[in-house]
């Protein structure tokens, strides 16, 4: 019996473009649907875009225009970019829709009722420069627990812990750079550790791969927090119904977006969304990346466990790209948009060199120019499309485009590419993409040996007969093969399929063969990868970031006034440093110890990058005598000394004249 499945993919956000960094999700789950209905299984792949929260409304904002009209807009573009690289969703939607705001408030509605929700006042960090609440992500700090520096508010990328913005040591906001004010508010809060014992008991049955398990071991036993699912305005979202000026948290509606999308699938296609989203009819798996667990792993179940919902039969998580061994870059031309990979490369390449790298774990995979450029000019066109190539014109041209039959030998090499059907169903079911593509790359291989045996390029002058039997035997092998990749590369499976004069193949179609049948035109299946198209990509990538024209702004906004009493009270002083040495942690910071006319302070300041502590020892300099002590992680600064410059190693410590005496004012 078929199966029924839902996919989803996580939601990509409406404030920016899909890039290839992207891509490697959203193509990992395009390949298991296709593969499933491969299969003839049903399987609807469910998506949206995610659309709310502060950085789309700002955006908005600074273009000018209404947050709805921003969202409309990059909705086109996603679309554009998916269909581009040929992800085939069956519904792609948007968080900013009626069944998404209805679901919001029925899950919500559903924990109130459990008593899963809690109401009390929090501190939160308030910019006064840009006027508004600072939402986790636009506040960067040092973590609260292993002391790494600019990570965001609500989550390490070191650690993989979780916080809050008011716990990250030295906070400032993303957005204008100022350190942003504490203030109080009263917020909603889901009972997330209510639900400890049946978030580990979904997590111990086979919902997450063991290495996810792991993860998810540390966070119970560091105890689940409650979580903040409430927002205050000006904020773009759904109203908490009953408030005028608090919005659900884009987290919680987000993940929402999956039954929206499916349910708005539903309502037009005449199907109930009871039976496919919330039955045992339908098995349900969400894909995601790994930085987003802790969301899908215990928040988004939980609050299904809790309004009543079905969870996700298992929660696929993959990791992280790099380029060329790295992190993407734009100043290297490696953070590579859709759009731009598009105007300059086929999209089956990437389709393969990923699959050629994806597994079932979280590891990273790296996209690697010169491994690409190579293994696509090996693998697929050298060997895969060259079987094809070498087979078909020859049998049009010479020997009038009909397949014969095969013989005892030709039957042989069949055989062994259909008995790999049941293994490589398996890794496809499994994730296990590269394995896929390791046992596609030996058939192959096995196959081309097979040709070069049999040369119907010479026999063809002298046993036309033996030639169309060798001819059969190989189509017959281009034609399993194809099945096998299909749901890797589906826009050289339709060349195939249409030069073979066959419909639309599945994998029901491996152990059947063509014989006395008449193949269509061959029409050249894929095109080698030129060196120099990847090097325009990666320089317009490069271009792409800089501005159209020169243009001078202020690296920082200019701090809010302050009267000429507020600048009285500060008070410089000419200091001696006495002792300069440097920071054990922190490739910025010397330690300076100053004698202010025989008052001593320890300061840390950040010229590390410029001035060497052996220097220093002795330098005149000008202090702030007056500025309250500050705790830092690696002691207590008690001043600081004036120097100038955009940063980096370019400081320049304000210079002293010569005669001027330790403690003596500067004015």
């Amino acid at each position: 019996m078929n199966r029924k499945i839902v996919v989803t993919s996580a939601l990509p956000y409406a404030n920016g473009p899909i890039h290839i960094g992207h891509l490697v999700e959203y193509l990992q789950t395009d390949i298991w649907v296709r593969f499933q209905k491969l299969c003839g299984n049903v399987c609807l792949y469910f998506c949206a875009d995610d659309t709310h929260g502060t950085p789309v409304m700002i955006r908005a904002r600074d273009e000018g225009i209404e947050p709805e009209e921003l969202i409309r807009r990059v909705h086109g573009e996603h679309v554009r970019d998916f269909d581009g690289f040929l992800v085939d969703f069956d519904n792609y939607y948007s968080t900013h829709s009626e069944e998404n705001r209805h679901f919001s408030e029925l899950l919500y509605a559903r924990a109130t009722e459990n008593g899963s929700i809690d109401k009390r006042p929090v501190e939160q960090a308030y910019c006064r420069q840009c006027d508004m609440w600072l939402p986790d992500r636009y506040v960067r700090g040092v973590c609260p627990r292993c002391k790494a520096e600019n990570q965001y508010g609500d989550s390490c990328d070191a650690c993989g812990g979780t916080h809050r913005p008011t716990e990250l040591i030295n906070p400032v906001c993303a957005n204008c750079g100022l350190t942003p004010q504490r203030r109080s508010s009263v917020h909603y809060f889901f009972k997330l550790a209510d639900y400890a014992d049946r978030l580990r008991e979904l997590a111990a049955g086979g919902h997450v791969h063991e290495s996810v398990m792991n993860k998810l071991d540390e966070w119970f036993t560091t105890g689940l927090k409650d979580w903040d699912i409430s927002r205050d305005g000006p904020y773009f979202g759904f109203k908490i119904p009953g408030e005028e000026n608090k919005y659900f948290y884009v987290w919680l509606d987000a993940p929402i977006g999956y039954m929206a999308s499916c349910k708005n699938y539903c309502d037009r296609h005449g199907l109930d969304f009871e039976v496919v989203w919330n039955s045992d009819e339908y098995e349900l798996y969400h894909f995601i990346g790994k930085d987003i667990m802790y969301f899908h792993a215990l928040f988004w179940p939980a609050m299904l466990i809790g309004a009543r919902f079905k969870t996700a039969d298992k929660l696929f998580v993959h990791g992280f790209l790099t380029v060329n061994g790295r992190k993407m870059s734009k100043s290297k031309g490696t953070f590579i948009k859709a759009e731009t990979y598009l105007a300059h490369l086929d999209p089956e390449y990437l389709r393969y060199y990923y699959a050629g790298k994806l597994s079932s774990g979280v590891d990273d995979i790296d996209l690697n120019f010169d491994d690409f450029i190579a293994k696509v000019n090996s693998d697929l066109v050298g060997k895969l499309a060259n079987l094809a190539s070498r087979s078909g014109p020859m049998l049009t041209k010479k020997l009038n485009g009909r397949l014969g039959r095969l013989d005892d030998e030709g039957w042989k090499l069949i055989r062994g590419l259909q008995q790999a059907k049941d293994g490589i169903i398996s890794d496809y079911e499994g994730l296990n993409y590269a394995a896929v593509i390791r046992t596609i790359s030996s058939l192959v291989d096995e196959c081309n040996r097979y040709v070069d045996a049999k040369q119907p390029w010479v026999t063809v002058k002298t046993d036309p007969d033996q030639t169309r039997i060798t001819l059969t035997t190989t189509i017959n092998a281009v034609r399993i093969l194809t099945i096998y990749l299909k749901a890797v590369l589906p826009r050289y499976a339709q060349k195939v399929e249409k030069f073979l004069n066959v419909e639309p193949l599945s994998f029901a179609d491996v152990d059947g063969v063509l014989e006395d049948h008449e193949i269509g035109r061959f029409e050249r299946l894929v095109e080698r990868v030129e060196k120099e198209k990847v090097e325009a990509m990666i320089e317009e990538s490069k271009q792409a970031d800089k501005p159209d024209a020169p243009v001078v702004t202020l690296d920082e906004p200019i701090e809010p006034e302050c009267t000429i009493d507020d600048f009285m009270k500060v008070d410089l002083r000419i200091a001696r440093i006495t002792l300069a040495e440097p920071v054990e942690g922190a490739d910025k910071l010397l330690h300076l110890e100053l004698d202010i006319g025989g008052v001593g302070k320890s300061v840390f300041a950040g010229i590390a990058k410029v001035y060497k502590p052996e220097d220093l020892t002795g330098r005149m300099v000008v202090c702030v005598a007056n500025l309250k002590p500050r705790r830092m992680k690696f002691g207590v600064s008690e001043g600081m000394i004036l120097a100038a410059g955009p940063g980096g190693s370019d400081i320049f410590i304000l210079r002293v004249d010569e005669g001027a005496e330790p403690g003596q004012r500067v004015h």
